[in-house]
């Protein structure tokens, strides 16, 4: 359904690139829309790649619908983001740690989703405007650990189309897999990156502590 191979990429080259993010656009946006991201990231050691979901949208419903009715597009793009990882590592020779995500909205949603599935010691996780997928009261049933992995959950506390409690609940998911997490709910504020959410993530790239 989505096509790992469509994928844009910009910064550092992977040849020499000390580190490697993939971005992951929302719905009805674009691989260059969330690229565009990189002009704000201060470090120039970093090589960007961004995956293009079929027809700007990785699953039909909201990702607070039941997961079923987001199949086929929610596995295909949790496995987008598989390969893109495990690329990196195997082919491209990034540890993990030097691996990072970030998505914004419905990018936001399937990278947190992706790290709770696949939890490694990765360098960071950045979920813009997002929270783990799935109805309320869902089971989360996670195996395995993120060994420190930093977590930054940034969103507004009146985002329509992300639940505050939503935001607060996959906190707890994280911490309990004992990643070093960081939630900021932003008083009143549009669905869209601010300039704080930017510094956070260029804090973790320098490796600065929440």
């Amino acid at each position: 359904m989505h096509n790992p191979n469509h994928v844009l990429t910009a910064g550092a080259p992977l040849e020499t690139a000390q580190k490697a993010m993939i971005m992951v656009h929302g719905r009805g946006a674009s691989a260059q829309s969330i690229l565009s991201l990189a002009d704000y990231i201060d470090d120039k050691n970093v090589a960007y790649l961004a995956p293009q979901a079929t027809q700007g949208t990785w699953y039909p419903y909201s990702f607070l619908a039941p997961t079923e009715q987001n199949e086929p597009g929610l596995s295909s793009g949790l496995e987008v983001i598989r390969t893109l990882v495990e690329r990196l590592h195997q082919e491209n020779g990034f540890k993990y740690s030097d691996i990072y995500l970030l998505g914004f909205s419905q990018g936001a949603c399937l990278s947190l989703e992706f790290a709770a599935r696949h939890p490694q010691p990765y360098g960071g996780v950045f979920g813009l405007s997002g929270g783990l997928i799935g109805p309320d009261g869902a089971a989360r049933h996670y195996e395995g650990t993120l060994e420190g992995t930093p977590v930054f959950l940034g969103c507004s506390d009146v985002d329509s189309h992300i639940p505050k409690s939503r935001v607060l609940e996959s906190e707890q998911v994280f911490k309990a897999m004992k990643a070093s997490v960081l939630v900021k709910l932003y008083p009143n504020f549009a669905h869209t990156i601010n300039d704080d959410e930017l510094t956070i993530v260029n804090q973790v790239l320098a490796n600065t502590s929440f």
